[in-house]
């Protein structure tokens, strides 16, 4: 193995005012991190009780998903009151301590703010619907007639995300057919219009009122979808950049410039990190220039399949975009609306789709967690900022959660077909031999999605112990990437490497090198820092597995 391209300069900083740009995030999943008060359900000062684990662990930075006060049709994605943190997860106040507290062990907060929608129990949908057609408070939305006779006929065939149309009819005071109001996603989520200034005006005194009580960052949910085209035209069949009705609209930068002006008022660094899906590579890189986001999430690379030419095309791609605008890469395997690594690299189509998803799809548990362990070197050896979602840290598999005990809206608006995304989000466990782990004080038949009964050999206090665990794996490449000071910068180049190998170097003296095919003698090196799998007897590298070396 030999480079293909010289190293630059080496990073020797501390994490510093751009502590982003090569951080370890950490997700918290609050519903199902840590129950403090026994009722089944995570609340935040569970999360508060367990910072001198994250602390250990090594991360930088939690962010957390939705707090806010909401009626959890959509794990708390249809928001009722951005300044109430909901019963469900504590007080403002248990939010400020957990964010004060963290701060105090080096550990910064960011936190969920979602601009598509709101919740249908929110104050203002509430009075839109109190209110007549073309009232100021309907104009905060997408309300429309319907077409056809009576209106009784959607006013287009948009389709949501999570399946099925994107239109509810609503009933006027007199008991007859209303207009129709927009969701994207489920009914519980209409559709805000952002040609309103009223909603220009509070997301931004959402964002200073949270920046105000310390929070260091702020991710942007559906960050390509909130402007729509004001005539609600048909999606074309292949729409050019720009062209699509209510997906990366060109105006959408105009919020974010925005929002942007507030953040950069604050004296030390607010971020702003933005879920973009999108596949054109121009256009995501707009979304990160200097006087936009800071960064966003790299979901090409998460849903490709454990393949080497594909992993390797989406690293390629990856850094190429983000160096177009000076903005680092992100780097995830999974998050709360994904199958857990595990599982999905056990399997014979080993990408993600959120149309694939389906019951019964099997498995091979073994084969997925040595590739999971792989996996977590080679995106931990990357440059840029390494996102971790909880559990994953501990191997857990996707879970086969009873139908009857299914929660996720994606379940039933399939056609009780698709499985939706519960499965990843089963609660954290972490000591004892049965339910509920350690999670809660409560009882196992309360918590509020089941945890199998198998695993105990999972959970914080069983992996703390052992050396070759997944908890392992990870304690110690968090701490390497702390103390080597190439894997701090943004250096990187590749090795010439056979085409079933990932390798590449950072710096002058390190080396990542991961194998998907038969067994590969080591390159010159000074010593192996850390594998996700042992050597072979040869001192071979086996398939399937991730070395990191320090080079000659």
């Amino acid at each position: 193995m030999s480079r293909n391209a010289e190293s630059s300069t080496e990073c020797t900083e501390p994490l510093n005012d751009d502590w982003w740009r090569n951080a370890v995030i950490y997700q918290v999943y609050p519903r199902s991190y840590a129950d403090a008060d026994g009722d089944g359900t995570g609340d935040l000062n569970g999360v508060r009780s367990r910072l001198p684990y994250l602390q250990e662990l090594g991360v930088d930075a939690i962010w957390l998903t939705p707090w806010y006060q909401s009626p959890l049709a959509d794990g708390g994605y249809d928001v009722a009151d951005y300044r109430v943190i909901d019963p469900t997860f504590g007080t403002l106040e248990d939010a400020e301590h957990l964010i004060s507290e963290a701060a105090e062990i080096g550990i910064r907060t960011i936190i969920d703010v979602v601009p598509n929608h709101i919740s249908d129990q929110h104050r203002w949908f509430q009075e839109a619907l109190d209110s007549p057609p073309g009232s100021p408070e309907r104009s905060r939305f997408w309300f429309h007639p319907g077409k056809g006779p009576g209106g009784d006929e959607l006013p287009n065939d948009w389709q949501s995300s999570f399946g099925g149309d994107t239109w509810t009819r609503t009933t006027n005071p007199d008991g007859s057919p209303g207009e129709w109001y927009l969701h994207l996603f489920s009914a519980h989520q209409p559709d805000l219009n952002w040609n309103n200034p009223d909603v220009w005006e509070e997301h931004e005194a959402v964002l200073r009122f949270w920046f105000d009580r310390g929070v260091a960052g702020i991710r942007i949910d559906s960050a390509a979808m909130p402007i729509k085209h004001p005539d609600l035209p048909p999606i074309p069949e292949s729409p050019a950049p720009g062209e699509h009705p209510h997906l990366d609209r060109d105006e959408i930068h105009d919020i974010y410039r925005a929002w942007r002006k507030v953040a950069d008022s604050y004296p030390d660094t607010r971020v702003l990190v933005g879920e973009v899906w999108l596949d054109n590579a121009e256009r995501f890189a707009a979304y990160l220039r200097p006087d936009e986001m800071h960064s966003a999430f790299n979901f090409d690379f998460m849903a490709r399949p454990w393949d080497a030419a594909e992993l390797r095309t989406s690293i390629t791609n990856t850094l190429r975009d983000h160096a177009l605008v000076d903005a680092p890469p992100t780097w995830v395997l999974s998050n709360h609306d994904v199958t857990r690594p595990v599982t999905r690299y056990g399997r014979e189509d080993s990408g993600f789709a959120f149309e694939a998803k389906r019951f019964g799809v099997p498995t091979d548990r073994k084969l997925g967690e040595q590739r999971a362990r792989a996996a977590a070197l080679l995106t931990a050896a990357l440059p840029g900022t390494l996102y971790i979602y909880q559990g994953d840290e501990l191997g857990l598999p996707e879970v086969d959660v009873p139908v009857e005990a299914i929660q996720d809206p994606m379940y039933l608006r399939s056609g009780k077909v698709n499985p939706g995304r519960d499965g990843c989000r089963v609660p954290i466990p972490w000591s004892g031999t049965a339910p509920p782990y350690g999670f809660s004080e409560g009882r196992a038949a309360d918590i509020w999605l089941p945890q199998p009964r198998d695993w105990a050999g999972l959970t914080v206090e069983a992996q703390s112990e052992n050396p070759s665990s997944m908890l392992s794996l990870y304690r110690q490449a968090i701490s390497l990437r702390r103390s080597i000071p190439e894997l701090r910068g943004d250096d990187f180049a590749w090795l010439d490497t056979h085409t079933e190998v990932i390798g590449f170097v950072r710096g002058r003296r390190f080396a990542s090198i991961t194998n998907f095919g038969r067994p590969i003698p080591l390159p010159p090196h000074e010593r192996v820092l850390l594998a996700s799998t042992p050597l072979t007897d040869a001192g071979e590298i086996p398939q399937d597995s991730t070395v990191w070396l320090l080079i000659q």
